[in-house]
Order: structure tokens, then C-alpha cells, then sequence
């Protein structure tokens, strides 16, 4: 039994999704179990403080939500839109029985019509899911939107962060989609340029998505000045009690 060209697809291209796999498990457990040491958990943490600081605000501060909450949709439709895009071409490509044009070029690899028809239904498939979550995210930004600038209401700050944080997440889920999508396009041009896409961009992602940066615990303007002014009021007695010693030593000659 002889190792063939072909051969090399069974081999690196499983251990390669393998890697991102295993990658994005361990970020996940991470996220779930120790969310400051990430990225996500890092924004996440400041996205909910934002979401308090809004909700506890005026109408200025209203508007300014609805400004952040607005550029997010759009990034949202913006990426949804590129993945249908996408997702018709490669359809339309592999509806009229396009060839891969790379083929005619010298790869290592298989390049037979039903290792092509297996790369292209893995980028559609990738595009469809990373679409849905895109849209998702854009729902939970709208579902944001109606929260906050629903008027004369007692809207809970836990409904405003949920939804912030489920827009959030299926941000995240899209992008990480992508990844994947990216290495199976990088498959086209064989296993190799696969397996090393897949690697590299573990070890990018790998100083991307942890964060060394401690949680900053965000308080309410008004509990920050009230204790400031205890601070000042404790400081003034003390100066206060000071100075009172000062002056009894020097009635006594001490």
C-alpha cells in the first residue's frame, strides 16, 4: 500500500479543523470559567457597565445609546449581507458545475470533482451558519434599541444587558465562523496551505483572545462622589482632631 497525493487530504485537513476545534473549546471553557483572562470576557464586563450607565442616564444619554446600538446593527448587517453574498456565489458555482481554476495548477492533493464539490458545500454551509448568526446579533441590537428608548417606563437593566450580551455572543459566533470558513477556502489550494492556515491562525488567535488586563469593577457617578465626600469629611475631622492636640500641647507647654 503505497501513500498517495490524495492521502494527504485524509490527513491534514481533519487534524487541521481538529486544531480550531479543539482551540475554540478551550476558548469557550475559558469564557464559561474564567471569562476575565479573555477578550470576551473583558468587553462583555464593559458592555454591561455601559448598559447600566445608559439606562441610569437622561435622554442625552439615551441618544447616545441609540447611536452605539445603530453602528452595531450596522456592522451586523453589513457582515450578513457579505455571507449571503457569498453564499449565492458559491451556490451559483456549484449549481452551473464549475471546476476549481486552481486545479490547473500543481497541488499537492486531492483534485477530484467530488473532493471540489466537498469544498464547496463546506464554504456554503459555513457562510449559511455565520448569516444566521450575523442576523441574530442584529435582532438582540434592535431588541436593545427598543429597550432603551422605550419612554416612561421602569425597562429593567438586566433586559437591556441580556440582549446586548445574546447580540454579543452571535457576533462572535460569526466571526469564529468565518475562521473556519477561511481555512476551507485556503483548502482549495490543497491540504498544506489548509493545515498551515489552520495552525497560524491558532497562534494569532491564540495572543488575540486573552486578555491580561484586570476587570474594572464600575460604579455610579453618585456612589463615587459620595464617597469622595465621606473621604473629605473623614480627612477634615482628622486635620480637625490634629489640630486640636496641637493646640492643647501648646496650652500646656508640651
Amino acid at each position: 500500500m503505497t501513500f498517495e497525493n490524495k492521502d494527504l487530504d485524509l490527513i491534514l485537513v481533519p487534524a487541521g479543523l481538529l486544531i480550531m476545534f479543539a482551540y475554540h473549546l478551550f476558548l469557550l471553557y475559558r469564557v464559561l470559567r474564567y471569562p476575565a483572562t479573555t477578550v470576551i470576557g473583558y468587553d462583555n464586563n464593559n458592555w454591561m457597565a455601559w448598559a447600566q450607565t445608559m439606562m441610569q442616564g437622561d435622554t442625552t444619554h439615551i441618544n447616545i445609546a441609540l447611536s452605539v446600538m445603530s453602528s452595531n446593527s450596522s456592522g451586523s448587517i453589513y457582515l450578513a449581507t457579505m455571507c449571503l453574498s457569498l453564499c449565492a456565489f458559491v451556490g451559483v458555482w456549484v449549481g452551473n458545475g464549475g471546476t476549481n481554476p486552481v486545479n490547473s495548477v500543481y497541488i499537492l492533493g486531492d483534485r477530484s470533482s467530488a473532493t471540489n464539490s466537498l469544498k464547496d458545500i463546506g464554504m456554503l454551509f459555513t457562510f449559511m451558519i455565520s448569516f444566521g448568526a450575523f442576523i441574530q446579533s442584529t435582532k438582540y441590537y434592535i431588541q436593545v434599541n427598543s429597550l432603551v428608548s422605550m419612554p416612561d417606563t421602569d425597562v429593567p437593566v438586566t433586559y437591556v444587558q441580556n440582549a446586548l450580551l445574546g447580540g454579543n455572543n452571535f457576533w462572535e459566533i460569526g466571526l469564529r465562523v468565518l475562521y473556519f470558513a477561511m481555512a476551507l477556502l485556503f483548502w482549495s489550494f490543497g491540504p498544506i496551505p489548509m493545515f498551515v492556515c489552520c495552525v497560524i491562525m491558532v497562534v494569532v488567535l491564540a495572543f488575540v483572545d486573552f486578555n491580561s488586563t484586570p476587570l474594572h469593577s464600575y460604579q455610579p457617578r453618585a456612589k463615587l462622589s459620595a464617597k469622595k465626600m465621606t473621604a473629605a469629611v473623614k480627612a477634615a475631622e482628622h486635620g480637625r482632631d490634629q489640630k486640636s492636640a496641637s493646640t492643647v500641647s501648646q496650652d500646656f507647654g508640651i
